[in-house]
């Protein structure tokens, strides 16, 4: 493709036609003679949600409590995207429903760690 080609595809012309000498003494000054007023946008901070992600993940992955875990995921999710929403109540509704599945899913973990580390202790003392 030669230079002159590329300008051509590329260069584009634009028309305005003139404005005459009536049209500027028509749309002159405003007609509006009140004052200029101004707007003011009130942005509120932004309020901190924890939506528990992480914690929900590492007890989906490791704790695995007959279902709980997935479920506490699960809210997490969802407050995290009502947060990015901009529904804070729904947000801290889902957060502090994935909050008490996950501390019923790590109190369930570790107690089913502890009584798998102690019935086969107790069985092979038993035996012995």
């Amino acid at each position: 493709m030669t230079k002159d080609c590329r300008s051509r595809l590329f260069s584009f012309r634009v028309f305005a036609p003139p404005a005459t000498e009536y049209e500027l003494d028509v749309l002159g000054a405003p007609h509006n003679h009140a004052p200029p007023t101004s707007t003011v946008i009130h942005i509120r901070s932004e309020t901190s949600v924890p939506d528990h992600a992480i914690w929900s993940l590492f007890n989906t992955l490791f704790m695995n409590s007959c279902g709980l875990d997935f479920i506490a995921f699960s809210h997490s999710v969802k407050s995290r995207v009502r947060k990015m929403v901009g529904d804070l109540t729904g947000a801290q509704a889902y957060a502090s429903t994935a909050k008490c599945l996950n501390i019923w899913v790590l109190t369930v973990g570790i107690i089913m760690t502890i009584l798998l580390i102690i019935i086969p202790i107790l069985i092979l003392q038993d035996y012995q």
